[in-house]
């Protein structure tokens, strides 16, 4: 049988790749962290680390055991986080993660009212057009826009978004309102660039329209560089229809210029079925996607009137 001290040093040096960094996180002195390495390859009679000048870098022995260390640690995490998801009250770390624009501009402004339902919950907040791999708990729940397609995961369709043609009334005011597809050949297009991280759909709208001689005057790897362009009056700007519901004052260009419906998922392991943490994230998200979606309804429903 392995030494389990043993291996939380081994691991410990494994993630941080020197006896040092990992002496700091344990508490303990590199002599300490060396000595246990030292034993461990002993009675497993194998190198486990390769030393060099810049640090330590695992043998494929090394490899072996760090995979089985991290999966262990992954384990533990799920126990733990199943053990206090146990109870009645909602509290603790959860992981979440989505993109960049979603997360900046509609997640994050409403989490105050999250937090005051459950005042000892701590979200840990990843924002990345990278997919985080859930299974393997780099996140505890995600918000994205396509279905995943890793296994073991619980998916619920949220609801779903369009990209549509917005601008300030300032803008349009001084460059004059479009009434074809065409017309927007006299105005400064901003959007994300067709080669960044984003759903397919919204990658089509913009490649139609520059399929008919549209360019993009200015490209952004997130909606939220697009909204400030859009704010600040530089254009016309490609973005999800609900941030509608927070900026009432920007108007629509086009309306029949949009793109296909993008379906909006939530998506957590199989082992966090039971979460009471995650049980009450997704009812927050639901009521505050009702709540956007009613907001969007009620400012078209204006806009239309007054246009009548």
């Amino acid at each position: 049988m392995m030494d389990w001290d043993k291996l939380r040093v081994f691991h410990a040096v494994a993630e941080a790749g020197s006896l040092t960094a990992a002496g700091e996180a344990l508490h303990l002195s590199q002599s300490a962290v060396s000595r246990q390495i030292r034993a461990l390859e002993e009675s497993l009679e194998t190198v486990l680390f390769h030393r060099h000048a810049r640090g330590l870098i695992l043998t494929e022995q090394g490899e072996l055991l760090h995979d089985a260390t991290q999966a262990m640690y992954r384990r533990l995490d799920t126990a733990a986080a199943r053990i206090r998801d146990s109870r009645d009250e909602v509290f603790g770390e959860l992981r979440v993660t989505t993109t960049t624009g979603f997360g900046t501009l509609w997640l994050t402004p409403r989490l105050s009212k999250l937090y005051a339902k459950y005042p000892n919950l701590k979200i840990d907040l990843m924002l990345e057009e990278r997919v985080l791999d859930l299974p393997m708990r780099e996140a505890d729940v995600a918000i994205r826009m396509k279905e995943p397609s890793q296994a073991d995961l619980v998916r619920k369709r949220l609801n779903t978004v369009r990209m549509r043609l917005y601008a300030t009334p300032a803008y349009l005011e001084q460059a004059g309102r479009p009434e074809t597809v065409e017309d927007l050949s006299n105005h400064r297009l901003i959007s994300q660039a067709v080669t960044a991280h984003q759903v397919s759909s919204g990658q089509t709208l913009i490649e139609s329209l520059h399929a008919v001689g549209i360019p993009s005057t200015l490209t952004v790897n997130n909606y939220f560089g697009v909204l400030q362009g859009v704010l600040s009056g530089l254009g016309i700007g490609v973005l999800p229809d609900y941030l509608l519901a927070d900026f009432a004052h920007m108007e629509r260009v086009l309306p029949h210029v949009e793109s296909a419906q993008i379906p909006v998922y939530l998506a957590y392991p199989e082992e966090l079925r039971h979460s009471q943490r995650i049980a009450a994230f997704r009812e927050f998200i639901l009521e505050e996607l009702s709540e956007t979606a009613r907001n969007i309804t009620a400012v078209e429903s204006a806009r239309h009137a007054q246009s009548a």
